[in-house]
């Protein structure tokens, strides 16, 4: 396995070297240079400085672990630092200021360079194998492609670390790997495999990822569970989290983790489903960059979410059409464990689990580049990876996949008032037109009016705008594409049943948006220009 390429430091820096001390003289007349540039050329001597492609400065060791350092914060360089400094120069301290100057040169270093590829837990090689972070001090990682995975002492791809995170123990062969895991979980087989596709899926960096949605009534296990995917997939001493109470607080979780659950889920705000659906298929948050006024940094990611939730109706329809639902099964008495005896398993089989399941996403990696969809769902790449997962397992998890997602839709339609009334509306009526407002007058209005039934045309609009792929799903279709025909051309939505013989009569004609044009890397001529 080749791990070296873009990225690995090939420096040869001596490493803890003692410095000269402050009676062995130095400039001129025996005098020191200021601490300020001792620290910095200390720091050169050890490190090589980098800036994220969010604009983040980081410091890399020439002789270690293939792990980007940030200058300043609790974990930082700067500590680091202040402590070698101290080391290196008996009976004298690196003073604040002199170890902020040096940052601040240390960070003009690092932005002489383009920016780089920073990851957190995994990320692609230069060779398109995927490499995983074990999180360990001595900086190992797991590097799989399609011939196999392999465990390296120096990762190919640069790292960051975050306090949330914690270290993964080493894999091991072992051909029961999967067997073990599904031993310590209450569900069916087909529900295991999509969990073992999913958990696959979640190491492949570069796809969007549906939030894993443990369901199931209490005592069975959800929450538990659910901190076992994550500690499979990203361990963190905080697997199991609360909902955030806004997007910032959410950007800071994010940014800390590759894989995080929030537990309990009862009722999502709108502004947190938006927020979660964007984190699926690739989010972006501007923020103030740190001990600055007016600088900004751009912090985008895909994110591996997993939730617990008792009541999947609590799922707005956008992020329903994101998710993967696993129905976990009552654990009678005789079975059930204590968390204690379940966390003592856990940790004994999870190195042969991890090997399981990184021969099962070698074999994924190998078939994914030729797998081909008769129909693009909505999550099309997590789709083509559960068509590698059954290709080479010989499993049916694509086709459960797309059932489940089914009654999920339905399940979201059923805690929507508003959606509610306009399926029974289209029942009545098998087919109704007329503006926004129009609708709005036509729908019954519940004596309790719902947070979330509009109260004008305009959001009555954007609400039928976005309900339209749940509202197909049961056989609504919605066209908003017409106009009035008197003066005022108001939009008007034309909602119907779809024939029961024709599902897809809710799609426009595919052949009609499209216009043919040669293949990539196959130009046709141009036309004679005499």
């Amino acid at each position: 396995m080749n791990t070296t390429g873009p990225g690995v430091n090939t420096g040869s820096g001596t490493v803890n070297a003692r410095r000269p001390t402050a009676s062995g003289g130095g400039g001129e007349g025996g005098k020191q240079p200021p601490a300020a540039a001792r620290i910095v050329a200390m720091a050169r001597e050890e490190y090589r400085f980098v800036v994220s492609t969010d604009g983040r400065p980081y410091a890399v060791a020439l002789d270690g672990a293939n792990v980007a350092v940030p200058l300043r914060g609790k974990a930082g360089l700067r500590q680091r630092l202040a402590r070698r400094f101290a080391d290196a120069y008996p009976g004298e301290v690196a003073s604040q200021s002199a170890l902020a100057d040096a940052m601040t040169v240390l960070e003009g270093i690092a932005e002489d360079h383009d920016p780089v590829s920073v990851n957190l837990r995994v990320g692609r090689a230069p060779d398109g194998a995927v490499v995983v972070d074990l999180g360990s001090a001595d900086g190992r990682a797991v590097v799989v492609s399609p011939l196999g995975w392999q465990t390296v002492d120096r990762s190919p791809v640069l790292f960051r670390r975050s306090g949330a995170m914690a270290p993964m123990p080493v894999p091991v062969l072992d051909g029961d790997g999967l067997a073990k895991l599904h031993a310590l979980l209450n569900m069916d087989e087909p529900a295991f495999h999509q969990l073992v596709a999913w958990l696959v899926a979640a190491w492949i960096p570069d796809i969007p990822h549906p939030a894993l949605v443990c369901k199931g009534e209490q005592g069975t296990g959800k929450s538990k569970a659910a901190q076992m995917f994550i500690n499979l997939v990203d361990p963190s001493p905080a697997a199991k989290r609360s909902q955030p109470r806004d997007e910032k607080a959410w950007s800071r979780q994010a940014f800390s983790s590759w894989a995080l659950c929030l537990d309990n889920v009862s009722t999502i705000p709108p502004w947190l489903s938006d927020t979660l659906c964007k984190a699926v298929t690739g989010d972006g948050v501007v923020d103030r960059a740190l001990y600055t006024d007016d600088d900004v940094v751009v912090l985008t990611f895909k994110r591996v979410l997993a939730m617990t939730t008792i009541d999947a109706g609590a799922l707005a329809g956008d992020l329903a059409e994101r998710v993967l639902l696993l129905d976990l099964q009552l654990i009678d008495s005789q079975h059930r464990r204590s968390e204690e005896e379940l966390d003592a398993t856990f940790d004994a089989v999870r190195p042969a689990v991890l090997g399981a399941l990184f021969d099962v996403l070698a074999c994924v990696l190998a078939v994914l580049p030729s797998v081909r969809l008769e129909s693009m769902p909505r999550m099309a790449d997590f789709a083509r990876v559960l068509a590698a997962v059954d290709q080479t397992q010989g499993w049916r998890t694509l086709d459960d996949y797309l059932a489940t997602s089914a009654n999920v839709a339905t399940d979201a339609l059923e805690g929507d008032p508003f959606a509610l009334a306009i399926a029974a509306l289209v029942d009545q009526a098998g087919t109704w037109q007329g503006t926004a407002g129009q609708l709005l007058e036509a729908l019954p209005t519940p004596f309790v009016r719902p947070k979330n039934w509009p109260v004008d045309a305009t959001r009555a609009g954007g609400r039928v705008k976005r309900l339209a792929p749940l509202l197909r799903s049961i056989g609504v279709t919605v066209d908003d594409t017409q106009r009035s025909r008197d003066r005022h051309r108001h939009k008007l939505l034309i909602l119907s049943r779809a024939p029961d013989d024709d599902p897809a009569a809710s799609a426009p004609d595919q052949d009609s948006l499209w216009p043919e044009v040669a293949p990539t890397g196959q130009g046709r001529t141009l036309p004679d220009q005499s």
